[in-house]
């Protein structure tokens, strides 16, 4: 088992330089910048892609372990203000090292070869304790890694630690009784949205190359749109959940959250495909690509169709004034972008999320998977036991007194009818305007103040109540400098598409720009 160690934390000197790390982006610089002294990469390593660092470790001019290296060093320098990173794995250098050794010796595992991965921590790691962000589970080690977490260390991906999260996913706020609260980076004093806050902002701070969230009514583009991300939630059935503490399985996915485009296309080649554990990935046979990088196409918005639901704008000026210049931009890029209505989409929003009925028993199930070594044995000995957010009590306790699923009505209506209209409807839109993929803002909202009720409005609900895939990409800022974002929604398992749209939009733009961090 690999060691690790909870933040706060103090690297030895041994870890804080990194043979000689560098940096250089006026954006985001360390108060301390240190050359590289052996090799020639010459990219902002803050910045750089996961294209960009293969290709630098390939010629020797970086190696995975000075990459790990210089993250540990920006995590110390720069993560007691924004409190990202619940634990970091202390073999992650060890790990760096192996595979440095693989690569000289002629073997790359895949496309994450060397590249520092950090997930929510409601993904299971043998090595590490997965703990949704609960003192409840404080400690609580699973048997072996979650789905998506074995597939990444297949590829070579090297798991650095694991993110802070809204305790449960229960949130926007990104709160929790482990790991406190989360900052947003670009402005402190507001939050980095939820559920999965800790990873965006620790993507956005550059304090690992990529991340891995969760997303049940918006906790993977939510937090993306607030920390000038991409984020995608994939097709249900695209990506297997198993191994990831449950909020609700009829709507929750795990997904990249990423600075570009291309970074997170390469983590969706990894996670794809079918998983016998999760049986409803069963769906994703012969609908995952060789490669979702083939659809990296510049020119990606020439004869698209878009269309704008306006319906699902808010009252935010400067998000619409984004929004407005978004559509103007894809326009000017070859798009032809038209305003759509959804059929009945009060009805399909009007439907409550699912994870008031579900989570109880399905949480329940994830903890007598762990054995006998489990801190906690269901949710009841959760409450009992006290050691969680103060926030969560009334939500945990409501949610322990469903009874069951099977005799209650409302959740059979739900479960029944949500799916037919919300497909239905979402696709009479896409069909019968010949779209591409429907487009509106992520967030209706812009970041709130700490300590503020923490809006997004419910364009959030369309991708999964539909179960349809949703991108959201940084389409710019507000006048004091909080990110933006627009989200893109296609039919069933079109990721391709939505990548190609969001690929061209991001090389026409550019509006990813680093957090200053101080």
């Amino acid at each position: 088992m690999g060691k690790w160690y909870r933040k706060p934390f103090a690297l030895a000197a041994s870890l804080a330089m990194a043979g000689g790390l560098f940096s250089t982006s006026a954006a985001a610089a360390p108060k301390a910048a240190h050359p590289i002294e052996k090799g020639r990469f010459t990219e902002q390593i803050e910045e750089a892609s996961i294209f960009e660092l293969q290709h630098a470790m390939q010629k020797g001019d970086l190696t995975s372990e000075q990459l790990v290296k210089f993250y540990l060093d920006r995590i110390e320098e720069y993560d007691d203000s924004i409190n990202s990173i619940i634990a970091i794995d202390e073999d992650a250098i060890a790990v760096a090292k192996q595979l440095d050794k693989e690569r000289k010796g002629g073997r790359v595992r895949g496309e994450l070869h060397g590249i520092p991965v950090i997930l929510k921590d409601n993904y299971d790691t043998y090595d590490m304790p997965t703990t949704a962000g609960s003192l409840s589970l404080k400690g609580s080690v699973p048997p072996d890694d979650a789905y998506q977490t074995k597939k990444l260390r297949e590829q070579g991906a090297i798991i650095l630690g694991k993110a802070n999260l809204h305790e449960f996913a229960f949130g926007f706020h990104t709160i929790s009784s482990l790991g406190g609260q989360t900052y947003n980076p670009y402005d402190l004093t507001r939050y980095p949205g939820g559920s999965s806050g800790g990873t965006a902002a620790a993507v956005a701070s550059n304090f690992v190359t990529v991340g891995l969230g969760t997303d049940t009514g918006g906790s993977i583009r939510i937090p993306s749109s607030f920390n000038n991300l991409v984020g995608i939630r994939p097709t249900m059935g695209l990506a297997s959940r198993d191994g990831i503490i449950p909020l609700a399985l009829t709507q929750d996915v795990g997904g990249p959250i990423a600075r570009t485009v291309e970074d997170a296309a390469v983590v969706l080649n990894v996670i794809a495909g079918y998983d016998p554990a999760d049986p409803v990935t069963a769906a994703s046979k012969g609908h995952v690509p060789k490669t979702y990088t083939h659809y990296l196409k510049k020119n990606g918005l020439k004869n698209a169709r878009i269309g704008v639901v306006r319906d699902l704008f808010g009252d935010e000026p400067q998000i619409n004034a984004a929004m407005e210049d978004a559509i103007e931009d894809m326009k000017e890029m070859g798009a032809e972008v038209v305003d759509v209505t959804i059929p009945n989409l009060d009805k399909i929003l009007a439907y409550p999320s699912l994870s008031s009925y579900e989570f109880k028993f399905q949480l329940n199930d994830y903890l007598a998977s762990l054995g006998s070594d489990a801190p906690v044995k269901s949710l009841s000995d959760i409450i009992e036991s006290g050691k969680f957010d103060s926030s969560l009590r009334s939500g945990l306790v409501s949610r322990n007194n469903v009874q069951s699923l099977e005799n209650h009505a409302e959740y059979q209506e739900i479960i029944t009818n949500r799916p037919k209209v919300a497909k239905d409807n979402v696709n009479a839109a896409l069909n019968d305007n010949e779209l591409d993929a429907l487009l509106y803002p992520t967030s209706n909202a812009l970041p709130a103040i700490i300590g503020k009720n923490q809006g997004a409005g419910n364009a959030n609900r369309l991708s999964p109540f539909t179960g349809f895939p949703a991108l959201s990409v940084p389409i710019g800022f507000s006048d004091n400098g909080l990110p933006i974002g627009m989200e893109l929604l296609g039919r069933e398992f079109a990721e391709p598409t939505l990548i190609k749209i969001a690929y061209s939009y991001q090389e026409g733009t550019h509006h990813r720009k680093a957090p200053v961090l101080e």
